[in-house]
């Protein structure tokens, strides 16, 4: 069983749930969710709130699930609209003079569909200044989810070594170092790093500008942090050779999408646009009188030319 818990402040949960009626509601209740905003004294880069956590769940025995609202769309905590809305509406006009009045205006707002709100003042003292240390935060018994984990978290209720949710699996991408080689680039190590060094701000452009429309976008600069964002399948180095593999040595689509591992659908798409940029910077790959038309062509002329070639490229051949 899940207790879930919308939180808007730190404060709100500064009372031991074994001593309030959650205790009788739940009894079986083994995990905690909450949901919370970004900023603030609860937000995702503070660290007395994952500390608190941490408190809450040893002392409770719960695992708590945090879920931070990513920043700018906190407004879409339910608790905003199924009860902050109905306590504002509660109180405007009245003048907030003294704590306890805030506290009967809280605890008076009721609605129709069966809305009761409890409210008490709290009387504990917080001191301010108090710090975390990065030992304290190391050794805090959390484990990120694999999705944003810096928003989405696991307390356990003591330290333990329990994996998160694992990442979804993903086909190792295949070693295609081997398709460098001169024999089959017709250029040198040198020259086929300075191509690909030429191409990268033209494919770097395209690929933001089909970002752009495939998100609905008008075309202008994305702010984005360097680093972030998803990585594209296979490199530009990888859709070069490619576009070698096809245009100078005919090797089908088909084929080359199993060595690279991914669809040929894709194939053909990448090779269209490095053929693109190729036409840009006026590069012109010449034909090959050595043309493959399976990957057993490809791998035995690999071999009499001295390059090895992957085991899984020769179970094929």
């Amino acid at each position: 069983m899940v207790i879930c818990v919308l939180l808007h402040r730190k404060n709100d949960l500064v009372h031991r749930p074994s001593d309030k009626p959650g205790r009788a509601d739940y009894p079986g209740a083994r995990r905690l969710l909450i949901t919370a905003d970004a900023g603030g004294s609860n937000g995702y880069r503070t660290r007395a709130w994952k500390t608190g956590l941490a408190d809450l769940a040893r002392e409770t025995g719960l695992q708590i699930t945090c879920c931070h609202f990513p920043p700018g769309t906190s407004k879409w905590n339910k608790v905003e609209h199924r009860l902050f809305s109905h306590i504002t509406m509660n109180w405007r006009g009245r003048p907030l003079a003294s704590h306890q009045i805030i506290v009967n205006s809280i605890a008076a707002t009721v609605t129709r569909t069966g809305l009761a709100v409890h409210a008490e003042l709290d009387t504990g003292t917080y001191p301010l200044g108090a710090a975390v240390s990065d030992a304290q935060m190391d050794a805090l018994p959390a484990v990120a989810h694999y999705w944003h984990g810096e928003w989405n978290y696991t307390v356990l209720p003591a330290p333990a070594a329990l994996p998160g949710p694992p990442p979804p699996a993903s086909a190792a991408a295949p070693d295609l170092a081997w398709l460098a080689h001169p024999a089959l680039t017709g250029m040198t190590g040198a020259a086929l790093d300075a191509l690909t060094a030429a191409l990268a701000g033209p494919a770097a452009a395209l690929r933001e500008a089909a970002l752009h429309r495939r998100r609905g976008y008008r075309p202008r600069p994305r702010h984005q942090p360097p680093g972030t964002g998803r990585r594209p399948r296979i490199t530009l180095a990888a859709k070069l050779l490619a576009v070698i593999l096809r245009d100078r040595h005919g090797l089908p689509c088909k084929a080359t999408a199993a060595l690279l591992g991914i669809r040929h659908e894709l194939t053909s798409r990448y090779t269209s646009d490095i053929r693109r940029l190729l036409r840009q910077i006026s590069h012109v790959i010449q034909p090959s009188p050595h043309q493959f038309a399976t990957l057993s062509d490809l791998c035995r002329y690999a071999t009499a030319h001295g390059i090895t070639t992957p085991d899984k490229i020769k179970t094929t051949c």
